[in-house]
């Protein structure tokens, strides 16, 4: 069984294991034992509840193979991240692959489902030409336009960071595909979060 470190955060070490990804949240020695056990726990069944709901509303996750104390295994999705890749697509198929993500991102917005750390390297374009949407750990379910638009804003800011050359023509093209009964007061909340985070800068 071939075992692989492919990401190791604050939170968690994830794992390639046989086209399977183990997701191990880390304990923390700073923490009382009860409570990192108690947070641990509570994560890990909060992420593999927001995946259920994903995808019985078939929208492009990874589907839960096995659910454990501290851990998840989830179908590893075979393609290519588009943090790393987006940039080098021709330009009709970067506008295509934004697109499709923007329907994806309004789906989950439509459902009360907010990512938390919506940015490309957690988005995958796989050999079928689908996007997924990845790592669910920051996720959790809200109605709130508020938290729509940061969720927006997020993948906003990774698009200027990492796709810079053409970020705006890629955003208005994620956003000809996000829509949903609150699109609008989200895009117009997103204005006022933009606002804020010029003026903490």
């Amino acid at each position: 069984m071939k075992q692989k470190l492919i990401f190791q955060g604050a939170e968690a070490r994830v794992y390639l294991i046989d086209k399977k990804v183990l997701k191990q949240r880390i304990s923390k020695s700073y923490r009382h034992p009860n409570l990192d056990e108690s947070l641990r726990k509570s994560r890990t069944k909060k992420e593999a509840k927001i995946l259920e709901k994903a995808i019985s509303l078939k929208i492009n996750v990874p589907n839960i193979i096995k659910q454990d104390k501290f851990d998840l295994e989830i179908e590893y999705i075979s393609g290519e991240k588009l943090s790393d890749n987006l940039n080098f697509y021709s330009k009709e198929k970067q506008n295509n692959v934004i697109k499709e993500a923007g329907k994806q991102i309004s789906l989950l917005h439509k459902n009360d489902i907010i990512h938390g750390d919506l940015t490309t390297s957690n988005m995958i374009l796989s050999k079928e030409n689908k996007v997924f949407i990845i790592d669910f750990g920051l996720g959790y379910i809200s109605k709130k336009i508020e938290d729509k638009a940061v969720d927006l804003h997020l993948i906003k800011q990774a698009l200027e960071a990492k796709h810079f050359k053409n970020h705006e023509e890629l955003f208005k093209n994620l956003i000809k595909n996000y829509k949903s009964k609150d699109s609008k007061k989200v895009l117009e909340r997103l204005k006022a979060v933009e606002k804020r985070g010029r003026y903490k800068h």
